[in-house]
């Protein structure tokens, strides 16, 4: 990478920590090639985003920021993880660390509160955001649901009520 490569690369990071909630530090010590493209395209499916950094330029890019301290994890064969729903990001590194060993998670930040690595699991163990979304949806559903049933209770008793009064007209 020439200087203006560097310059650019900073630049597109600290726009990403500028934008994103949650950011995930892993150790990539010794994945193949074909392991690093699975989770890449794992992380994409989540919404989130996977990325091999020049540590010296990752800590460029994280001062100043609400993750500098993510700083110190930055050390050896590391790689960053983002998303904007910090369960998707936290789940889809953890779970692929579960199947590969040369894939470990070091920590994280959720905004500007730091994880170590037992925290990003206990993150990774709540419900997505779209699973809580629908969970609030169902909350909200429930009592119409219900009112709606007791509303149609009443008439659907009158209904059987002449019904079986028209059988009983008809049988005499």
């Amino acid at each position: 990478m020439d200087r203006t490569e560097k310059h650019a690369f900073v630049a597109l990071l600290a726009a990403v920590f500028a934008e994103t909630s949650m950011v995930v530090v892993t150790q990539n010590n010794g994945l193949t090639v074909a392991d690093v493209t699975t989770l890449r395209r794992r992380m994409r499916e989540a919404g989130a985003t996977y990325k091999v950094a020049k540590n010296r330029l990752a800590i460029l890019a994280l001062d100043g920021t609400r993750f500098d301290g993510i700083a110190p994890m930055l050390k050896g064969p590391t790689a960053l993880a983002w998303s904007r729903d910090p369960v998707a990001v936290a789940k889809t590194a953890v779970e692929f660390a579960r199947t590969n060993d040369k894939f470990v998670v070091l920590g994280g930040a959720l905004g500007t509160q730091m994880l170590d690595a037992s925290g990003v699991k206990a993150l990774s163990e709540l419900p997505s955001l779209d699973a809580l979304r629908a969970k609030i949806l169902g909350l909200i559903n429930a009592p119409a649901t219900k009112i709606a049933g007791i509303l149609q209770a009443p008439g659907g008793q009158l209904a059987r009520v002449l019904a079986a009064y028209a059988k009983k007209d008809e049988a005499a």
